[in-house]
C-alpha cells in the first residue's frame, strides 16, 4: 500500500464541541428507531437518559426517561467513547420502538439535555474534519444510501473503504516525489540538464501519468454507476417514441395511440442495464404545429435534449431518414452522441440489425414486438463508454474535474521541460487538484456543498 502522502490541516471543526442529536433512521413508522448523539463527555448524557452508566461498545438494556422520571420508551442504548467512533467523538445511540412519536419524544429529551438538532450531513462532516474519513470517502457515504443498483452499491463501499482514495494518495506519493527532485535542484541551475537525465524526470513522468489514465477510466466507469446516463427518445411525431418506452420500461409508462402529437409533456423512466442507471425520457414529437400546448412540449423536448447524455433519434423504418429527420439532426448540440433507431421493422419484414451509417450507428427494431431491443441496450452502453469491471469505484463529476485538470497540468509540466522553474510550477498546480478529491485541502464552501446534501442523521 502506497504511503499516505502529508497532508495540509483540514478545517476547524468549529463547533464540532457542542453536542448534536438527530433521528438517524427514515421518517415514518418501523421496528427499530434510532437517535444518535455525538459531542464530547456523553457518558453523563447517556446516564441522565437512562440512569444507567453503558460500557463501551456494549449494547445495554435500557429505560429512556423524561425529566420527571416517567419511561419514554425501552430499549438499546449504545456508548461509543472517542475516538473509536464513527465521527471521532463521543457518540450515544438509542435504538427504541420505530415511531414517530417516540422518535420525537427521545428527540426532544436530547435537547434538553443540552443537545442541538445536527445539520444536514453533520456527523459525517465531523468524521471527515476528525480525520475518520477523507473526503471521497465521506462522499461515498450518501452514494452508498442514494445508490440506485447493486453494482453502485458495491462500488460506493468499495470508495468508502478508501480504495479511490488510496489510488489518489499513491499518484500524490509519485508526484511529491517529482516536485522535491525539481525543487531541489532549482538553486542550482546549472545542474538542470543533469538532473532531467539521473532523476529520470522523462520516465518518471510517463509512469505518472500512464497510472493517472489508469486511474481516470476507473472513476469514469464510477460516475456512470453513480449519476447514470441520461437518455433522449426524439424524433417525429408518431414514430414509436412512447412505444419504445414502455418496451424499455417494462410497463405502459406512456399513453401510445395512432394519432400525432399524442404526447405532449416529458415521460421518464430509470431502469438498469448491467448495474448502470438508464434516465429514459419520452418527449414530444418535433415538428411545426399551431397547438400552443404541443408546442410547449416541444419547447421542453429541446430544453432536455440540451441537458441529455445520449439522444436516440427514431426514425420510421418504412420510410427511413427524411428531411425533416435530417433537420432534427442538424439542431442537435455537435456534442451530444447521438444514435439512430429504424423502428417498426414489424411492419416491413425486416429484422433487427446493428448497422453503421455514415454519421453513426444505427439500429433496427421493433418497439412493439421487443425484437433488437437488447441491441439498443448494449448500444446505448458501449455510446457511455461502460466496460464492465469489479474494480469500479464510485465518483463524482468532481472527481473527474480534479482528475481532469491534473491530466492537464502533467501535460502542460511535460510541454515546459526542460524549463524546471516552469515544470515546477505545473507540478503544483497538479498536486493541488489532485489533492482536492481527498479534501488535503479544501475551501469551506465546498464543505458546505458537499455535506449539504446529506441527510439529517448522516
Amino acid at each position: 500500500m502506497a504511503e499516505k502522502p502529508p497532508t495540509t490541516p483540514r478545517p476547524e471543526a468549529g463547533e464540532a464541541a457542542t453536542t448534536i442529536a438527530a433521528i438517524a433512521t427514515a421518517p415514518g413508522r418501523g421496528g427499530i428507531g434510532i437517535v444518535r448523539i455525538s459531542g464530547a463527555g456523553l457518558l453523563g448524557f447517556a446516564e441522565a437518559l437512562s440512569s444507567k452508566r453503558p460500557k463501551a461498545r456494549l449494547a445495554t438494556v435500557a429505560e429512556f426517561c423524561a425529566v420527571d422520571g416517567r419511561v419514554i420508551d425501552s430499549g438499546l442504548l449504545l456508548y461509543f467513547p472517542a475516538p473509536h467512533s464513527f465521527t471521532g467523538e463521543d457518540v450515544v445511540e438509542l435504538h427504541a420502538h420505530g415511531g414517530p412519536v417516540v422518535m420525537q419524544l427521545l428527540l426532544a429529551r436530547c435537547l434538553e439535555l443540552g443537545a442541538r438538532i445536527a445539520e444536514p450531513g453533520e456527523f459525517t462532516r465531523r468524521a471527515y474534519l476528525n480525520g475518520k474519513l477523507d473526503l471521497a470517502q465521506a462522499e461515498a457515504v450518501i452514494d452508498l444510501i442514494d445508490a440506485a443498483t447493486a453494482a453502485a452499491a458495491r462500488s460506493a463501499v468499495r470508495s468508502l473503504q478508501g480504495d479511490f482514495s488510496r489510488e489518489v494518495n499513491a499518484l500524490l506519493v509519485e508526484l511529491i516525489e517529482l516536485r522535491a527532485l525539481v525543487e531541489a535542484t532549482l538553486d542550482f541551475p546549472d545542474e538542470e540538464v543533469d538532473f532531467l537525465e539521473a532523476a529520470d524526470a522523462v520516465g518518471r513522468m510517463d509512469r505518472l501519468q500512464q497510472r493517472l489514465a489508469r486511474v481516470f477510466g476507473r472513476a469514469r466507469q464510477g460516475r456512470l454507476l453513480h449519476g447514470g446516463l441520461h437518455v433522449v427518445l426524439a424524433g417525429q411525431p408518431n414514430v414509436g417514441k412512447s412505444s419504445l418506452l414502455n418496451r424499455l420500461a417494462g410497463d405502459e409508462l406512456a399513453i401510445v395511440t395512432p394519432l400525432p402529437g399524442t404526447t405532449r409533456d416529458l415521460v421518464r423512466s430509470t431502469l438498469q442495464v448491467e448495474g448502470i442507471p438508464l434516465h429514459v425520457i419520452d418527449t414530444a414529437g418535433l415538428r411545426e404545429t399551431q397547438d400552443p400546448i404541443e408546442q410547449i412540449g416541444i419547447e421542453r423536448t429541446w430544453r432536455e435534449i440540451d441537458r441529455a447524455d445520449v439522444v436516440v433519434l427514431l426514425v420510421d423504418a418504412r420510410t427511413g431518414v427524411s428531411d425533416l429527420d435530417r433537420a432534427i439532426v442538424g439542431q442537435l448540440p455537435k456534442h451530444l452522441a447521438r444514435l439512430t433507431v429504424y423502428n417498426k421493422i414489424d411492419l416491413t419484414g425486416g429484422g433487427p440489425e446493428l448497422h453503421d451509417q455514415g454519421d453513426g450507428v444505427a439500429i433496427s427494431l421493433s418497439a412493439k414486438s421487443g425484437e433488437g431491443i437488447d441491441l439498443l441496450r448494449q448500444a446505448l452502453l458501449r455510446i457511455a463508454g461502460w466496460q464492465p469491471a469489479e474494480d469500479v469505484f464510485i465518483a463524482r463529476e468532481r472527481h473527474l474535474r480534479a482528475l481532469a485538470d491534473t491530466r492537464q497540468h502533467l501535460d502542460d509540466a511535460r510541454e515546459r521541460l526542460p524549463r524546471l522553474e516552469l515544470f515546477a510550477e505545473e507540478l503544483r498546480l497538479a498536486q493541488l487538484a489532485l489533492a482536492s478529491i481527498t479534501g488535503e485541502f479544501g475551501a469551506d464552501d465546498l464543505l458546505g456543498e458537499i455535506f449539504g446534501r446529506f441527510c439529517i442523521g448522516k
